[in-house]
């Protein structure tokens, strides 16, 4: 059976804490791996490899880091094919969505590239009587990462790329569910030149987590996951004195206009709804139609693709979505689908009882339908994290906007229209942090920033984009002016530019 230790110093290593879990393949159900789980004193050894090597790594300049991505993006590319079946056994997804996550992943490596640019600080000539200030934009030193099991490519790069373009050395920490694919970017990125000690990878589980979130030489956390997680690790971080930046939960919503191009919409609710088996963080969890009108002819449509869906092994080309990740994660699913019976939805499509012929041991699960879904219901307040989409039906706009504005996540939300001015009105005041129009899963190029609001993030800075450079870097401000410009006697008063 694989073992999965850990890479510290540019190579694999045991793991020596004597814990290890089980890596599963989700669509046979089999044990494929033994992961180690670090212990704080794994953590640590990390931590000391990467204090090691980042002040020289800090001192290459810019542009030969911005040489180092550009060299691992030419490596990923030849591993493509490789990389995405390993995530798609491990994870559980089809191989199309694996190399989606993977190359999400690749945009923001390719943002980093810009690292020559995106560091430059400001200048101002003659601020003050022969004085000038400029700024400078310094790494921070050791950071780390804590990353979840749907995003095994995508979040892991999304993290480090930009830190170790800036300078910075890197602690990942990926979820121990499908460990593959972030140890083998770890081995691509020395294999692009990154120098040993700059990117350590701990796979473990909370004793790991809390030995990063407590170590005084990591500056910096970032985390992916779910809501009171994220809130634990960025209560923790900060009152250890770090910088954190924290993204948890999300209830997607939908908001279908009664003048949607309705096979348009139902073609993203799908796609959005059910991809992954749901297992996104950006997934349409929600559907609200305006009117009744709009409402019955959108449960007309949806049943019968919801119906119609094709579930199968992670590596079947024709497959809609597979199986989800872990045992656990389909029964909780399923009691969620209890719990909505019993508040009184209306389960439209029931996907409980599906099973995948010759994979009967695999973590399928059916795609599921509730129609009459209230504001007051569990599976309406809790994200289900799953294949499941509520249909909550609100009897004007207003009602509509209101929904996804006062839910205690503010994760994405999509709008389907054609009128502009609505689309308009919407995107204004709709209190979410990304909105789409007529775009399903509205994730922003890597260019723009990631963020969700409320109970979705905590923190100051966006993933990716310009925030995750200044979330990674100091900024430091120089006042200077030379002797020739100094007059004689010392000055009693606050320092002004007149």
């Amino acid at each position: 059976m694989r073992s999965v230790g850990h890479f510290i110093g540019g190579k694999e290593v045991n793991g020596t804490s004597g814990r290890t879990a089980d890596v599963f393949e989700p669509m046979t159900g089999d044990v494929q791996a033994k992961v180690a789980l670090a212990s704080k004193a794994e953590v640590r050894a990390a931590v000391e490899n990467a204090l090691l090597a980042q002040p020289e790594w800090a001192n290459t300049n810019p542009q030969r880091r911005a040489r180092v991505m550009m060299k691992f993006l030419e490596l990923v590319q030849r591993d493509y094919d490789k990389l995405a079946e390993l995530l798609a056994r491990e994870h559980g997804k089809t191989i199309p969505d694996a190399k989606g996550d993977i190359q999400r992943g690749l945009e923001v490596v390719e943002f980093a590239c810009g690292i020559p640019h995106l560091m430059k600080g400001e200048y101002t000539e003659g601020a003050g009587p022969g004085i000038d200030i400029y700024s400078l934009r310094q790494p921070l030193g050791v950071v780390a990462g804590i990353t979840p099991f749907n995003f095994p490519a995508m979040i892991p790069m999304w993290k480090f790329a930009p830190a170790i373009a800036c300078g910075n050395a890197f602690i990942l920490k990926p979820s121990e569910r499908d460990p593959g694919v972030p140890m083998r970017l770890a081995e691509l990125m020395m294999e692009a030149g990154l120098p040993p000690g700059i990117l350590n990878v701990v796979n473990g589980d909370k004793e790991a987590v809390d030995a990063i979130l407590d170590d005084p030489d990591i500056k910096a956390v970032g985390f992916v996951g779910s809501t009171p997680i994220a809130q634990y690790i960025y209560e923790r971080a900060a009152q250890s004195g770090k910088r954190c930046q924290c993204f948890g939960g999300a209830k997607n919503h939908a908001i279908v206009m009664p003048d949607a191009d309705m096979d348009q919409t139902v073609d993203a609710l799908i796609g959005a709804g059910y991809g992954s088996a749901g297992e996104r963080c950006m997934a349409v969890s929600v559907a609200v139609p305006v009117g009744k009108t709009t409402a019955d002819r959108l449960m007309e449509k949806l049943i019968p693709r919801v119906e119609s869906l094709k579930i199968g092994t992670s590596i079947d080309p024709a497959a809609d979505y597979g199986p989800l990740v872990t045992r656990e994660a389909v029964d909780r699913v399923k009691n969620y689908i209890d719990v909505g019976i019993k508040e009184g939805a209306t389960l439209a499509v029931d996907g409980r009882g599906f099973k995948m012929q010759g994979y009967e041991k695999g973590f399928y699960l059916g795609g599921s339908l509730f129609d009459n879904v209230t504001k007051n219901m569990r599976i309406y307040k809790e994200e289900i994290f799953g294949p499941v989409l509520s249909v909550v039906r609100a009897h004007d706009y207003n009602e509509a906007l209101a929904l996804p504005s006062e839910h205690d996540y503010g994760n994405g939300v999509a709008i389907f229209t054609r009128d502009g001015d609505a689309a308009r009105d919407f995107a204004a005041r709709v209190n979410v942090g990304m909105v789409g129009i007529n775009v399903p899963i509205p994730v922003p190029i890597a260019y723009y920033t990631f963020g969700g609001w409320k109970k979705s993030g905590f923190g100051d800075l966006n993933q990716h984009g310009p925030d995750s450079i200044r979330f990674y870097t100091k900024t430091k401000t120089v006042t200077s002016r030379w002797p020739s410009g100094v007059k004689e006697g010392a000055e009693f008063s606050i320092p002004t530019m007149k």
